[in-house]
């Protein structure tokens, strides 16, 4: 039997059907104070997009905090380098788009180089 997801008790059609004064008690204080203030301009032309249907949708607006009218979409988030694919699901509410883009990677690195240690003096530089 599978989990059903659910954000502070709430199963995702009722999230989903959340109004936003529910949602800001509901969401920690920083994504709370960041609303309250309003949206920026890129945030705006986003909120247009997303009101209007699109889905599959291209952003560079990582601070962009996720609403309940979010739920379902699927975004594009730049991380500097390429677009990542968010599909966004109701645990993600109240979370900024950037966390799910992430801007670093792991790093692996090869042998060492010829000069890199005392003992790579004895390899061959051929």
């Amino acid at each position: 039997m599978a989990k059903e997801l659910t954000w502070h008790g709430k199963s995702e059609e009722e999230a989903k059907s959340v109004d936003m004064k529910t949602f800001l008690d509901l969401i920690p204080s920083r994504q709370r104070r960041s609303l309250k203030r309003g949206y920026t301009d890129a945030q705006k032309t986003l909120l247009k997009r997303i009101e209007a249907g699109a889905d599959n949708i291209k952003t560079h607006c990582r601070n962009m905090i996720i609403t309940p009218n979010m739920v379902g979409k699927t975004f594009r988030v730049y991380n500097g380098k390429d677009y990542v694919l968010v599909t966004i699901t109701v645990e993600f509410l109240g979370h900024y788009l950037g966390e799910f883009s992430h801007t670093r990677r792991t790093v692996s690195h090869s042998a060492a180089g010829v000069g890199a240690t005392r003992s790579s003096k004895s390899v061959s530089a051929r």
